[in-house]
């Protein structure tokens, strides 16, 4: 298969995990005979600097033109000021809206080796596996919003229309139909009348799935939930700000946000990102976990149907865990490995696994396997 994909690795750890999902995919396409075509582009704080605008006109082009899109991270602590009005993250909000991409779609799994490493006690997590279905195109976050000239009051509106909810409701249910069968909706139907009209909609679309069980659960107790009984849940789905806020929440069930990968669908385009920030008191001292991103390349992968290739990047991300041939926010040794060796050790692993994991029986584990 060949394939364009626009890459925008951002700021912060965003060219440092980037480059090791590229070279994942790179390793994928010589093992499974594709052609990847890479087109790099500015996004975020750095397209600012570059350009004066977080989504140049050059990088929403590359984004339309291409066939899926490799996302890094934004942000910059130079941008922290909220008077500051061109702020990174409008490039990402921006790219959502320009491509219609309305349903962010993230995986939570609890790796046994590293359970010990997540909050939560290992009896409750243990088997969790659950995908959170969040609106990503409408909301609170693009609605109406407006702060007072004495800076004594503001607003920030919440609308939906029904062909919103609908569209991404399908597609969660559809997930459900090919998993344990559960749906749950996360809203404030008791306070929102946009969590009333939700609650309708999922209800009617509902009908079209009599197979799949649907549960709801107000946001509040939703996020009790979600750490008392994680093991409960097979698909979320949920709003905009809701979603943002569970799914960062979700990503402690794993030990590590660095472990949380994502896709955004639209109807012509596809976006795949980690969903952590861009940790800048981390940028260029190839320690940051780039495992997230590469398991995004994994549904990437998996959205051209190239299940198979799929597979080969979750394997040899689960190998890498097993033998701790993880960054230091997953392993706390001094024998640690770093961004860079991660991806290789995946790559290498995708290409020749019985000889990766020779060496890497033949050496201290944790320990760098690139030889």
């Amino acid at each position: 298969m060949k394939l364009n994909i626009a890459v925008l690795p951002g700021d912060g750890i965003g060219p440092e995990v980037i480059n090791q999902a590229v070279k994942v995919l790179k390793a994928i396409a010589q093992k499974f005979n594709h052609k990847f075509n890479f087109t790099e582009s500015f996004v975020g704080g750095i397209a600012i600097d570059k350009t004066g605008s977080p989504l140049p006109e050059e990088t929403l082009n590359n984004c339309q033109n291409s066939d899926a899109i490799l996302f890094g991270t934004i942000g910059d602590p130079k941008y922290d000021d909220f008077e500051i009005k061109n702020r990174p993250e409008q490039g990402l909000l921006k790219l959502r809206k320009e491509l219609g991409l309305y349903a962010n779609i993230r995986p939570i799994t609890a790796y046994k080796p590293l359970m010990h490493k997540s909050p939560i006690k290992e009896k409750v997590i243990v088997n969790t596996d659950f995908i959170i279905y969040r609106e990503l195109n409408s909301g609170i976050y693009y609605g109406d919003k407006n702060t007072s000239e004495d800076g004594k009051s503001a607003y920030d509106t919440c609308f939906y229309q029904a062909e919103e909810i609908d569209k991404i409701a399908h597609l969660a249910f559809k997930a459900a139909k090919t998993r344990r069968k559960k749906l749950t909706l996360v809203d404030k139907s008791n306070v929102l009348e946009t969590s009333r009209l939700w609650r309708n909609r999922v209800k009617k679309v509902g009908q079209s799935y009599p197979d799949v069980k649907i549960f709801f659960l107000h946001i509040d107790n939703a996020a009790m939930q979600l750490i008392i009984n994680p093991r409960k849940f097979d698909v979320i789905l949920t709003e905009n700000l809701f979603g943002d806020i569970l799914s960062d929440e979700a990503s402690v069930i794993s030990g590590s946000i660095g472990l949380s990968a994502s896709a955004s669908i639209g109807d012509n385009s596809v976006l795949f990102e980690p969903i952590h920030s861009s940790y800048p008191q981390y940028a260029g001292k190839n320690i940051a976990n780039p495992l997230a991103t590469i398991l995004s390349t994994a549904m990437l992968l998996e959205h051209f149907n190239l299940h198979e290739e799929g597979d080969a990047v979750r394997n040899a991300v689960d190998q890498s865990i097993e033998y701790n041939i993880t960054t230091p926010d997953l392993n706390s040794t001094k024998k640690y490995a770093h961004t860079s060796d991660v991806g290789e050790f995946i790559s290498d692993y995708i290409i020749d696994k019985k000889s990766v994991l020779y060496h890497v029986e033949n050496i201290d584990l944790g320990q760098s396997t690139i030889i």
